[in-house]
């Protein structure tokens, strides 16, 4: 996969000046999306296991204007970057393109039927390859800005033109909860299932500072599902339990019951070769520091730590004791509710 380092966007997103062409352009639409944390399930998610995922407040939004080239054009001025359709030197340039045909293939994105071309400008706040979902994010901020109205299941649908460019086999749950937000669970090919959350979620997210290719750590666990079949299995059978257990565990706030189950995920993922000497030490700092639990969230080899916390109390001892050893950090506490279909994601408070 090939991104860009992420900024925060501008405070005022109408600002003018840092949107290139599409300054002298009236917005036709406009989307946000949520950041993924997925808290169980990795890796076995991609072949009918389920998994369960948290939305976070930061994530991406874009504003899509109608118009100003002859096709249309993305850009991302805090990246320094724009792609125009067509364009397929690059991967964010055939993802582009992806998602503007399908969006065209839809029917819906009435700025395109009506001019041809739009040009999008979008911003995210998430780490590329950090595993907290940042080419989905943006993926279904562009799909929301180019078709308005559709539901969120819908948007994260047209989402996955994007996704499969990235990442080749995606199993869809980081556009499922990008469009959605809230506490999900997630089977492949089944409907999303929203697990109401009894009381608040306190989370930390770290960074290993490496970043992770999701289809190279995907293709890794394939061959080694051809090479060593009984043993995959058997770590999925694993990891379905452990999922069943941790929704249960969500749906009655037992936080501690959650924290020893996403431990028990972690050595499953190792067993897999998807951690490294950079996430077993993130980990082990926060369980130190007072986390109920700590395991990676997404592809693996490096991205992103989770580490489940009691209270923004605990939450800030594990982020101090991660910036103390040279990492970065923040938290996020998600509420107990779901997105409504076409809504931005629900708002959790973050601190850095």
């Amino acid at each position: 996969m090939h991104l860009y380092p992420a900024h925060e966007a501008p405070a005022d997103e109408t600002q003018r000046e840092t949107l290139g062409a599409s300054a002298s352009a009236a917005p036709v639409g406009t989307g946000r999306a949520s950041g993924k944390v997925i808290l169980l399930g990795e890796h076995a998610v991609v072949y009918g296991v389920p998994a369960l995922a948290i939305g976070i407040d930061r994530g991406a939004r874009a504003t899509a204007f109608e118009g100003g080239s002859p096709t249309s054009v993305l850009e991302v001025p805090a990246w320094d970057v724009r792609v125009a359709e067509g364009d397929a030197s690059t991967d964010l340039g055939r993802a582009f393109t992806a998602l503007v045909a399908a969006a065209r293939e839809h029917g819906a994105c009435a700025s395109l039927a009506r001019s041809g071309s739009v040009t999008v400008s979008a911003y995210s706040e998430l780490p590329p390859g950090g595993g907290l979902g940042c080419s989905a994010a943006l993926g279904v901020a562009i799909a929301r800005a180019l078709v308005p109205a559709l539901a969120a299941t819908e948007v994260a649908d047209l989402a996955m033109a994007w996704e499969r460019v990235f990442h080749g086999n995606p199993s869809g749950i980081d556009a499922a909860v990008a469009a959605h937000g809230g506490s999900i669970l997630f089977e492949r090919g089944n409907p999303m299932q929203p697990v109401p959350l009894k009381g608040t979620l306190t989370v930390c997210l770290g960074s290993t500072g490496v970043p992770s290719s999701t289809k190279t750590m995907v293709d890794g666990v394939a061959r080694l599902r051809e090479r060593k079949p009984e043993l995959v299995e058997k770590s999925f059978a694993g990891i379905t339990s452990l999922v069943r257990n941790a929704r249960l565990a969500l749906e009655a706030d037992d936080t501690v019951g959650l924290g020893k189950l996403m431990d028990l995920n972690q050595m499953i993922l190792s067993g897999l070769f998807v951690s490294t000497e950079e996430i077993e030490r993130l980990c082990g700092l926060a369980r130190e520091a007072g986390a109920l639990g700590a395991k990676l969230t997404g592809a693996g080899g490096g991205g992103c730590v989770v580490a489940l916390a009691a209270d923004g109390v605990s939450a800030d001892r594990i982020v101090a004791a991660w910036e103390a050893a040279g990492f970065s950090g923040f938290s996020s506490t998600v509420q107990a509710t779901i997105a409504a279909a076409n809504a931005a994601p629900p708002a959790a408070e973050a601190s850095a």
